[in-house]
């Protein structure tokens, strides 16, 4: 049975990991009669934000604690990731991704990934494994793997121009689409970046676990 690796980025979309696209995500891997073992960094998130009114609140959150609510529990430190004991490794979206994986939301193309997650992301890649990413997650593929091409969605915006600002490449994508990058095997899907409901997230999610799982079927 494959196993997937899912590195989350705290619980609520505003200053962690969005909970339709990490749950859709958990549950079409599990759709598609396969494992997952999530992961999360064990370090304070960048800030904390009241999800009803929208403002930050004076509070400090740790990111693996709070993806622990996401998981249930049944989640590991960041730095227990090792490529070799999973056939892939896949990212929800979220301000947690643009936040507390790396500063994209802050500096955008000048951003700097987070060394734990760099490593999971550059080890993964050594060993020719796929990869997968939703939302705003793919940003850290276009930082960390020069030429990779992904998509946020729309084309014609900052975010897309940010992509091509770091080296990579962005395909415009509609609801549901998932861009394969077959060369460095990356595979990413636009979700909450476009107007979305949640049935649009959960086929994005859905789609793009099939494409990896379609890529390990095929070696």
């Amino acid at each position: 049975m494959k196993k997937f690796a899912v590195i989350l980025s705290g619980c609520g979309h505003k200053d962690g990991s969005e909970i339709h696209e990490a749950t859709t995500l958990l549950l079409s891997i599990d759709q598609h009669q396969c494992e997952y073992q999530c992961f999360a960094p064990n370090r304070s998130q960048h800030d904390v934000v009241n999800h009803l009114t929208g403002d930050a609140v004076k509070e400090e959150r740790n990111i693996l604690t709070e993806a622990a609510r996401i998981a249930r529990g049944r989640i590991l430190p960041i730095e227990d990731y090792k490529a070799e004991d999973y056939d892939g490794l896949l990212f929800s979206g979220g301000f947690g991704a643009a936040k507390n994986l790396c500063d994209y939301a802050f500096k955008g193309a000048d951003m700097e990934v987070q060394p734990d997650v760099a490593r999971a992301i550059i080890e993964t890649r050594e060993a020719n494994k796929p990869m997968g990413g939703m939302c705003i997650s793919p940003v850290l593929f276009a930082k960390l793997l020069p030429g990779v091409c992904v998509t946020l969605g729309k084309e014609g915006t900052p975010d897309a121009d940010n992509i091509r600002k770091m080296g990579a490449f962005h395909v415009q994508t509609e609801h549901g689409d998932v861009c394969a990058d077959n060369e460095l095997l990356v595979f990413t899907t636009p979700a909450y970046m476009l107007d979305a409901t949640i049935k649009d997230v959960y086929d994005g999610a859905y789609n793009l676990v099939e494409s990896v799982v379609d890529y390990l079927d095929k070696k």
